[in-house]
């Protein structure tokens, strides 16, 4: 049995019974108490949307309680603040009609449409298709789906062509963009008109088209995805990040010096990093970098930036095992967040050799500078805070 027997009659009532009563890990006891009133095959249906309904909380907040969902579609399906950046962007040029090749479930559909966009989903899947005709309609938002083949779709009624790429391939995420579906080919064609694309963050520079800007977009210090944008919509720069919910962005990275370390250490948002741009946390911090190839950076003075998380140096560390359980030791730490870059190691399970036990907390930086690792006992600063020395 489908989704869309959840829509109406008998089955938006056992969907409303089953979302009231959902409990994480407690499915097989609601399905035993529904099955007693309703049809089996429906309350099974049931019971597996509410469970997706609670899980995708996480990705749409309270619109998740009105949305109909497949599991595919609630995993590639863009997180709401995010689409959200998007839609706002698009809706700032004269772009008015959107066609979202391969909508899914519809999530961007919702976001563009409720920036006032007239939206087309092209969806080849009937079931999918479905479902995100269902969520419009959830939110009395205007807008069609129609069952197709992104490639076989005619673009030419439309300003801007939206794509999402399916990056799963027998239930497993493919990070390779020569494995999309569609064809890389095919986004590259896309891309030569106006267009935004989704990708996933790992995309290569080297694959992104000459005259298209890639953004990467973060959202609380997570990176999301990367978006390519085309024709009116191409910003003027190669490459950009994005930070979410400040709104931060950043687009140009200025040369920085190395030197060795200083009070503070910055570590660039992923995005930032993604986009290459790191260099733009030492222009913004008045600081420089610690290795040319390693995204650390430091500064004499605390500056707050959204772009990266500050932590002041306390005390340099030889990086060896014995020196580093000492030193946790003798400060009494219990909580100890552990950072790399440039180095082969296994943070969790170097928190385990070192045992930490205490009530102290503290960070320790482990990092390359040249060809030696090197280990930096610190303190996380947090904006608005004024920073102390003891750890």
């Amino acid at each position: 049995m489908t989704v869309t027997a959840l829509l109406d009659g008998p089955g938006a009532e056992v969907l409303a019974a089953a979302c009231a009563g959902y409990r994480p890990h407690q499915e097989l006891q609601l399905v035993q108490k529904l099955r007693r009133q309703y049809d089996a095959t429906l309350v099974t249906t049931a019971v597996t949307q509410a469970a997706l309904r609670h899980r995708a909380v996480a990705k749409f907040g309270a619109d998740a309680e009105r949305m109909y969902f497949t599991p595919d579609g609630l995993e590639q399906a863009t997180r709401t603040t995010v689409s959200t950046h998007r839609a706002a962007r698009i809706a700032a040029t004269r772009i008015r009609t959107v066609v979202d090749l391969g909508c899914g479930i519809g999530g961007d559909l919702i976001t563009m449409a409720r920036a006032g966009l007239q939206v087309t989903g092209i969806e080849r899947d009937p079931e999918t298709a479905a479902v995100a005709r269902a969520n419009l309609a959830a939110f009395e938002l205007p807008g069609e789906v129609l069952v197709g083949d992104a490639e076989a779709t005619d673009l030419t009624p439309y300003d801007l062509v939206f794509a999402d790429p399916a990056r799963r391939a027998d239930g497993r995420r493919v990070f390779d963009h020569n494995a999309y579906s569609p064809p890389w080919s095919f986004v590259t064609s896309l891309l030569e008109r106006t267009a935004c694309v989704k990708v996933a963050p790992g995309i290569p520079h080297a694959a992104i088209p000459d005259g298209v800007e890639a953004e990467w977009i973060s959202d609380s210090g997570e990176v999301k995805e990367a978006a390519l944008w085309s024709g009116e919509l191409y910003g003027g720069t190669p490459r950009r990040a994005t930070l979410l919910p400040s709104g931060a962005t950043v687009s140009d990275a200025p040369d920085a010096d190395v030197r060795p370390i200083g009070q503070y250490i910055y570590e660039p948002d992923g995005a930032v990093v993604r986009a290459g741009l790191v260099t733009a946390v030492a222009a913004a911090v008045n600081g420089w970098l610690l290795d040319s190839r390693i995204a650390y950076l430091s500064a004499a003075k605390y500056v707050p930036t959204p772009l990266a998380s500050a932590y002041e140096v306390l005390e340099e560390l030889p990086y060896k095992e014995k020196a580093l359980r000492a030193w946790v030791r003798a400060h009494g730490l219990g909580t100890l967040e552990i950072k790399k870059r440039g180095v082969d190691l296994d943070p969790a399970q170097l928190r385990k050799k070192l045992a930490p036990k205490g009530s102290g907390s503290a960070t320790l930086i482990i990092t390359r500078i040249d060809r030696d690792a090197v280990a930096y006992a610190c303190r996380r600063v947090t904006p608005g805070s004024a920073p102390e020395r003891p750890v």
